[in-house]
């Protein structure tokens, strides 16, 4: 054979065979400084105005000045920016695992995202703004804050100056557009944002102000993973050029965001910012997460309770409301079974006031548990109550009993047997379902592990402490409920 062809034909096999391998393998993710044309950046849209959010006449389509800015460097670097759609909480750690290639989202400046993330020259120099309700003479400044309610977003330089701030009880949100709502109703006495949010919600609205001038300067800057510093020399490249061409001032003054701060930009020094340092011990943080773990059980404990006296109203309404009360229950139970918790909390809390209702933050919390859970509490009693012999009934109401003294003195004490076992197990269900009230600003042992943990960026460690929290409080309900059923069983 021509040593020619065994060669040619060798090396179209082994060509071949990589071929092979790479299609049956999974497809590599991007390195930061590769060839790639994609320049993928982790962003929150979710009630993310100015940042990002989608475009009102085009849903589809994300606007905003930091998509104005990511799509300006991608063009300096020579590709294509590309959306990648992450909870602000995650934004660092999905950069870390590799799911987008920077996170462009506010990310504040923090000495504990300098040890964990390669972060960036500064691209926006921000302030903190106090906004009150236009009728509130009671605050003109930051100094008259103490002993207010002040509303901010979790895990921000805000909610930080706020925490280290003597006599303020702040009140956090996921959102930028809830604290500005429940401002305006009334549920708290001022709002601490960033200055491109406060110009956005606030500036334009007529019932509310700015009281006193910013303070708190801090700088927004592009986070990427530790090794990327080929990347990272590149962004801060192009953020120069940028700045210098008067491309991010072209950018900021579209958004309304161009003020004599963004001149410093240049600056090499960078404004330190509040935060939780990554080197405390662990014990540090039990405190806070010990008290989160506190209102996690008093709220769970109020819902189930109300859920018990719900859920056997309608129970018994099932069973003998008649044409009447029979459907309504059955509408209520169908209904609250077959729509979203968070939905339903959201609603209570955010769509009452509509309608004059206007519930503080625990309040709505425990109604949101404790009538959601009625539901199921009451296919638990229906269950049973049907548990117990149709004999019983008959003989009960042949020695003239009312229907009233039945349930009381015959088919709800036997029915508890069948039924006890399954609500403890609800119990159990409803503490961690607790969880969802952060959305209303409720501080429980979820929202606690996550401002702790973006803060100080320890998520394993605090995940953990969390979830021995949570055991220690579900699992003597679990012993309970097996110990019940054991003896159930028995007699």
């Amino acid at each position: 054979m021509n040593v020619s062809c065994w060669l040619g034909g060798t090396s179209r096999a082994l060509a071949l065979l990589a071929l092979l391998c790479l299609a049956g393998s999974p497809a590599p993710a991007f390195a930061a400084g590769s060839a790639s044309d994609v320049l993928r950046f982790g962003a929150d849209a979710e009630g993310g105005a100015p940042y990002i959010f989608p475009d009102p006449e085009n849903p589809e389509r994300m606007i905003g000045f930091e998509v104005d800015l990511a799509h300006a460097l991608a063009r300096e670097l020579g590709r294509e920016a590309r959306h990648v759609q992450t909870g602000w909480d995650a934004l660092l750690p999905s950069l870390m695992r590799g799911d987008f290639d920077i996170a462009l989202n506010g990310i504040e400046w923090t000495e504990a995202r300098e040890l964990n993330a390669a972060l960036s020259a500064p691209y926006y120099i921000y302030s903190q703004q106090l906004v009150v309700r236009a009728d509130d003479a009671s605050i003109q400044s930051f100094a008259d804050v103490s002993g207010k309610r002040v509303a901010t977003l979790k895990g921000t330089a805000a909610n930080d100056l706020l925490a280290a701030t003597p006599g303020v009880t702040p009140v956090l949100y996921e959102g930028q557009v809830e604290p500005y709502r429940d401002l305006a109703l009334g549920r708290v006495d001022a709002v601490l944002l960033d200055t491109p949010i406060a110009a956005y919600y606030a500036r334009s609205q007529p019932g509310l102000r700015y009281a006193g001038e910013p303070l708190a300067e801090g700088k927004y800057v592009i986070a990427l993973r530790k090794g990327d510093t080929a990347l990272l020399a590149r962004v801060n490249a192009a953020l120069k050029t940028l700045y210098a061409s008067g491309e991010l001032e072209r950018i900021y003054s579209h958004w309304g965001l161009w003020n004599e701060a963004q001149a410093r930009l240049g600056s090499p020094s960078v404004t330190r910012a509040v935060s939780v340092a990554s080197g405390e011990s662990l014990w540090f943080f039990l405190p806070l997460l010990a008290k989160g773990a506190g209102v996690t059980l008093v709220l769970s404990l109020l819902a189930m309770a109300l859920a018990i006296v719900v859920g056997l109203a309608l129970a018994l309404m099932r069973r003998l409301g008649g044409a009447a009360l029979k459907p309504l229950a059955v509408g209520y139970i169908e209904f609250i079974r077959g729509t979203p918790l968070l939905l339903q909390l959201y609603i209570i809390y955010y769509g009452l006031p509509g309608l004059g209702i206007n519930l503080d933050a625990f309040t709505a919390a425990v109604l949101g548990l404790g009538l959601n859970y009625a539901a199921y509490e009451a296919e638990i009693y229906r269950a049973g109550l049907d548990s117990v012999p149709q004999g019983q009934t008959e003989a009960a109401l042949s020695l003239g009993m009312t229907p009233w003294l039945l349930y009381r003195r015959i088919l709800i004490p036997q029915a508890i047997r069948t039924a006890l076992p399954p609500m403890t197990n609800d119990f159990i269900a409803l503490l961690k379902d607790s969880s969802l009230v952060s959305i209303i600003t409720i501080v429980e042992l979820t929202k606690s592990y996550n401002m702790l943990a973006v803060s100080s960026m320890r998520f394993l460690e605090l995940g953990l402490l969390t979830a021995l929290l949570y055991l220690m409080m579900s699992f003597p309900l679990s012993l309970l409920s097996i110990r019940l059923e054991r003896r159930f069983a028995r007699s």
